[in-house]
């Protein structure tokens, strides 16, 4: 089911994007001349698009609903990938949202957490709404943080990257890992904008935080996918792990997050002398 425009979001995502595109890359000539505004003007997007600037204008504005086919030519012209792409036509009601997101946290699917009680060398997770972190097992936890002395309103993993000093000296790259957990929770955000506990954090960690504010207001998106992490224990060392992602059939907004590493390097070797000082133990939520 098809979700109502959300215009708003949709305008400032247009804008930012705008922004971030010079006129060399969008094919125009780039002047000498002195631009008050960063990227491209309204009137070089709709020139490019082939609509009228104030056609584009209140579209960015919030004031219009655009066409299936004038949001495929505007993705062209503003060079979105498929994420974005994505993004964009969820916020203007073309496509369906992901399950939606309400006022309350989810709970964690069985099966899933029967899934992380059977890993015992890969780091598990549980992700939900708004990047909420439902659930964890002991490689996890061992691996990461006790996640068991956050209270459970406040287990969001955005929250937990930029709040907890031994996650921001965990990640040996913490600025590009943190943008890109930002770039998820916009992501995320598509399933009910005005979530009220989206609201909540995001206004909590504009406030602490003027990296998350300029990251935020970005309007940065990305989906979940696998890629490579670097962590800095401090009882392993250095290690490279892998990430990826399984998408829950019985509820498709929650997915369990895997950090592996190649059997016979030295991460493995470092995995498989941390799992034992922590011995089996349950998963937890």
């Amino acid at each position: 089911m098809r979700r109502k425009p959300n215009g708003e979001e949709l305008g400032a995502f247009l804008k930012a994007r705008r922004a971030q595109l010079s006129p060399g890359m969008a094919g125009l000539p780039d002047s000498a001349e002195l631009r008050r505004v960063p990227g491209l003007r309204r009137e070089e997007v709709a020139r490019l698009a082939a609509i009228s600037t104030d056609y584009y204008t209140r579209l960015e504005q919030g004031r219009l609903q655009a066409s299936g086919a004038v949001l495929d030519v505007l993705a062209q012209v503003l060079r979105l990938d498929g994420d974005q792409r994505e993004y964009l036509l969820t916020l203007a009601g073309k496509t369906a949202p992901p399950t939606a997101s309400g006022g309350a946290r989810q709970d964690v699917q069985p099966q899933m957490r029967h899934l992380l009680d059977d890993l015992t060398l890969t780091a598990g997770f549980v992700i939900g709404h708004n990047t909420d972190l439902l659930a964890w097992n002991a490689m996890a936890a061992a691996l990461v943080m006790d996640f068991e002395r956050v209270p459970d309103e406040e287990r969001n993993y955005v929250r937990l990257v930029f709040t907890e000093p031994a996650i921001r000296v965990l990640y040996r790259d913490w600025e590009a890992m943190a943008r890109l957990a930002v770039s998820h929770l916009r992501m995320d955000s598509r399933r009910n904008p005005r979530d009220p506990r989206l609201t909540a954090l995001v206004e909590e960690l504009s406030a602490l935080d003027p990296q998350f504010r300029l990251w935020w207001t970005s309007h940065d998106v990305a989906a979940r996918a696998g890629g490579t992490r670097l962590l800095r224990h401090p009882v392993v060392g250095d290690l490279v792990l892998e990430r990826s992602t399984f998408q829950c059939a019985e509820d498709p907004g929650q997915q369990l997050v895997a950090w592996t590493a190649e059997p016979g390097s030295p991460t493995f070797d470092a995995l498989r002398y941390l799992a034992s000082t922590i011995g089996p133990s349950p998963s937890r939520a």
